[in-house]
């Protein structure tokens, strides 16, 4: 069966410095050699510190900026030979969620203006539905009709947040890719946003990028994890294998660094040692090395290859076989009872709308 999405080897350079010539005398590595693949259905998951190039590989997948060089295959097809009718016709089928919706909503325009405008672009509803159509998605979401004659400065962070993905869904794609969709929201709503997106994803069959720093959050929605440092995956597995036995030091240091509501629970906190190495001048060898608390020789001068195991968990390591056994990184019951509960409280529309001030309505399908 043919990945959804496939990309190999992608690179992306950016210009940071020219001569008096104009001729570039400086690149800024944003993203060196990805490679992944994504099924129908499922969420992988982009995870790193700022400036590791997640955001870039969300937006060369669309070609909102252009790679340098690799593939990127969408049900098989190349993406990158592409013209322009054939790149609009594929953005029916992958759609981006921003990180801040006020910003990428137009403020001079209503929702229901919003949401009419991609239906009109790729003509998939008669004028005379379009109305409808757009009901229809803002209860998708959760947000009730009367919304629509409203502009986005209307409207709570969650919300905006909604009216986003509704219009994300308004061409009913098959791809949707989440730039960090909830890192501007406080935890009440963040729980809301995140259920939303599952529940989605299980009536509409919806497969997802999901871009985040927050590895409580990917933990709670993805389905397969990659874990990037400077512009390089250097880790990527199940989520729960990535979660109870990391492999590579880095993704170790990052999952130690997630707070965990229990003072005395027994875990290893991993603090890594100076600055994150420029992107302009990345390291020789293992780009983590300068930090890496199990650093040797070798690692200083060859690039370690993203090598993976029967079970497909991969981890570009020289060292991943010698490494101590990740005991109490993150311990298990990570989520304390109150914690659970709350969580489980926001699965619930009743609960949500009671305790958010959210208007909240039944769900209707999606229809043609």
């Amino acid at each position: 069966m043919t990945a959804l999405l496939e990309v190999e080897g992608l690179v992306k350079h950016f210009v940071a410095a020219r001569s008096v010539f104009g001729r570039a005398t400086a690149f800024i590595k944003a993203v060196d050699g990805v490679s992944f693949s994504l099924d129908a259905g499922k969420t992988l998951a982009l995870v790193g510190e700022s400036g590791c190039g997640k955001s870039t590989v969300s937006r060369l997948m669309l070609r909102l900026i252009e790679p340098d060089s690799g593939q990127i295959r969408f049900e098989g097809r190349d993406l990158l030979a592409f013209d322009a009718n054939q790149l609009r016709a594929f953005r029916r089928d992958a759609q981006i969620i921003f990180q801040d919706p006020y910003a990428s909503l137009n403020p001079r325009m209503t929702i229901s203006q919003i949401l009419t405008e991609p239906l009109a672009l790729h003509d998939l509803v008669p004028a005379s539905r379009r109305q409808q159509r757009v009901e229809e998605l803002l209860q998708l979401v959760g947000l009730e009709p009367r919304f629509a004659r409203r502009y986005s400065h209307e409207f709570s962070g969650g919300q905006r947040q909604r009216i986003a993905i509704a219009r994300a869904l308004a061409v009913e794609p098959k791809l949707i890719i989440c730039d960090e969709p909830v890192s501007a929201l406080d935890v009440s709503i963040r729980s809301q946003i995140l259920n939303l997106l599952r529940d989605l994803q299980d009536r509409l069959g919806l497969a997802y990028i999901f871009v985040s720093h927050d590895l409580a959050v990917v933990k709670h929605i993805a389905d397969r994890v990659a874990v990037m440092n400077l512009g390089g995956i250097v880790e990527m597995a199940n989520t729960e294998a990535l979660f109870a036995s990391p492999r590579h030091p880095y993704s170790r240091a990052l999952l130690s660094a997630i707070p965990v509501p229990k003072p005395r629970a027994k875990r290893s906190r991993i603090l890594l040692q100076g600055e994150m190495p420029s992107a302009l001048n990345p390291p020789a060898g293992c780009r983590f090395h300068t930090r890496c608390p199990y650093v040797i020789e070798r690692c200083r001068i060859e690039p370690p290859e993203l090598l993976g195991d029967k079970s497909g968990h991969l981890t570009a390591c020289h060292r991943t076989a010698e490494l101590p056994p990740p005991d109490a990184v993150l311990p298990a019951d990570s989520l304390s009872p109150a914690l659970e509960r709350l969580v489980a409280a926001f699965g619930s529309h009743a609960d949500v709308a009671r305790s958010s001030g959210v208007d909240i309505v039944a769900p209707t399908p999606l229809t043609g």
